[in-house]
């Protein structure tokens, strides 16, 4: 993990859209509107995205759900991050 967090840029933008299909189903990407780096299977998932949320996401910051080291490698290495709902959400 400390050479993976070498590698990460300092900060990123980030920008998290919801799902209007299934509860509680975000999706972040490195560019607003840019959806080019998800797959099509997945976003036929999510169904109609609406945005909810721009920040610079650093290592340190802490976000309400997830792992802000896990969100910025997978934003550098896919492009995107899918955040689930909680297993304990019955929706």
């Amino acid at each position: 993990m400390a050479n993976l967090l070498h590698t990460l840029q300092k900060f990123m933008p980030c920008y998290v859209y919801k799902s209007l299909k299934k509860n509680l189903l975000y999706l972040y990407i490195s560019q607003k509107d840019d959806f080019s780096r998800v797959p099509t299977e997945l976003l036929q998932t999510f169904g109609t995205l609406e945005f909810v949320l721009e920040l610079e996401l650093t290592p340190e910051r802490k976000l309400a759900k997830e792992d802000s080291q896990k969100v910025l490698a997978s934003l550098q290495e896919q492009g995107f991050f899918v955040q689930l709902p909680p297993t304990d959400f019955i929706g």
